[in-house]
C-alpha cells in the first residue's frame, strides 16, 4: 500500500491530543521572557528604588499581558459536561465522555474525553476548533467536519453556531467578539502610551491614559456581556444538558479593567491632591539610579608635578 501526502488510506488516522491555542502562548513566553530579564538585573538596584520598580514593571506586564492574552483565549464562555451519548452517526454505540463548549471572541473550541479514554478500540480526544474571524469561513469549517466524521457531540455543538442554525446566535457572538477584540486593541494601545508617560515629567498625563485602558478593557466585557441577553438554545447531550457561564478570560479582564481604573485615579489623585508624593513615588527610582551611577563614578588622581609644571613660568625666545 503505498502513502499519499503521508497518509496510508483506507486506515483510520491516529488522534492527536488537545493543545494550546499557538499565539497565546507566544504572547505567554514574550512577556514572560520581559519579566524573566526584569528580574535579573533588578539585584544591580540599590536602595529603596528596587522595590519600585519591581512594582512597577510587574504590573505593568501583567496589565500588558492580560490585555493581549485574553484576545486569543476561549475561555470568554465555557460550558463541561459529563454524560453518556452517541458516538458516531449510523451507529449505535455510545461512549461515556467529558464534553465542553469554549467560546471565545475569534470562534469555539468543542472538545470531546472518554472516561476513559480508550473506548470502542479508540482513542477518544478530540478539541476541534471553528473560527468565525474575518476572513475565516465557519459554514466551510463545519463542513470539513462533516467530511471528515467527527463524532456527533461535537458536530452537535458545532452546528449551533453556524449560519443556519436555528438557533441564530452566529451573528450576535461573531459581532460582539469582533467589538471586543477592537476595543482590546485600543486598550493595549493605551497601555503603552500610559508607560511612556508615566516615565515623562506628565503624570497626570499618563492617569489619564491608564483611565482609557480601563475605560476600553471594560468595554470590552460589556460588548461580549451584551450576547447574554441572546438565549442559547438547549444543548442537551444524552440524557445531560450542558449549560454555560462565563469563564475566566471573562473576569480576568474585567479584574484588570476595574485596576486600570482605580490606578488612573490614584494618580490623578496624588497629582492635584499631593504632587510631592507623587513624584516620589515615581522619582524615586530615578534618583536611585542616579545615586548608583554617582557611587560608581571613576576615581581621578592628581599629579602634584603635573600642576607644578603648569604654573611655572616659562619664557620662550626665537633668534632670528
Amino acid at each position: 500500500m503505498t502513502l499519499w501526502n503521508g497518509v496510508l488510506p483506507f486506515y483510520p488516522q491516529p488522534r492527536h491530543a488537545a493543545g494550546i491555542s499557538v499565539p497565546l502562548l507566544i504572547v505567554i513566553l514574550v512577556f514572560l521572557a520581559l519579566a524573566a530579564s526584569f528580574l535579573l538585573i533588578l539585584p544591580g538596584i540599590r536602595g529603596h528604588s528596587r522595590w519600585f520598580w519591581l512594582v512597577r514593571v510587574l504590573l505593568s506586564l501583567f496589565i500588558g499581558a492580560e490585555i493581549v492574552a485574553v484576545r486569543f483565549s476561549t475561555e470568554w464562555s465555557v460550558g463541561r459536561v459529563s454524560t453518556d451519548t452517541s458516538y458516531k452517526a449510523f451507529s449505535a454505540a455510545r461512549v461515556r465522555a467529558h464534553v465542553g463548549l469554549h467560546v471565545g471572541l475569534e470562534g469555539v473550541n468543542v472538545t470531546l474525553t472518554g472516561n476513559p479514554v480508550q473506548q470502542l478500540n479508540e482513542t477518544i480526544d478530540y478539541n476541534e476548533q471553528f473560527i468565525w474571524r474575518i476572513g475565516e469561513n465557519y459554514a466551510g469549517a463545519y463542513t470539513e467536519a462533516l467530511q471528515k466524521g467527527l463524532p456527533d457531540p461535537v458536530l452537535y455543538l458545532a452546528e449551533k453556531f453556524t449560519p443556519s442554525s436555528p438557533c441564530g446566535v452566529y451573528r450576535q457572538y461573531r459581532l460582539a467578539g469582533h467589538y471586543a477584540s477592537a476595543t482590546l486593541w485600543v486598550a493595549f494601545c493605551f497601555w503603552l502610551l500610559s508607560n511612556v508617560l508615566l516615565s515623562m515629567p506628565v503624570p497626570h498625563y499618563g492617569g489619564l491614559a491608564l483611565l482609557i485602558t480601563g475605560a476600553f478593557a471594560l468595554f470590552s466585557v460589556f460588548a461580549f456581556a451584551s450576547i447574554s441577553s441572546v438565549s442559547l438554545c438547549q444543548l442537551r447531550l444524552g440524557s445531560s444538558e450542558l449549560t454555560t457561564h462565563y469563564g475566566a478570560a471573562f473576569w480576568i479582564t474585567l479584574a484588570t479593567g476595574i485596576l486600570c481604573l482605580l490606578l488612573g485615579a490614584a494618580v490623578l489623585s496624588l497629582h492635584y491632591a499631593r504632587t510631592s508624593a507623587l513624584r516620589t513615588f515615581l522619582d524615586a527610582s530615578v534618583k536611585g539610579l542616579e545615586s548608583q551611577a554617582k557611587g560608581s563614578s571613576p576615581l581621578i588622581l592628581n599629579n602634584p608635578l603635573h600642576k607644578q609644571f603648569w604654573d611655572s613660568d616659562l619664557t620662550i625666545s626665537t633668534n632670528l
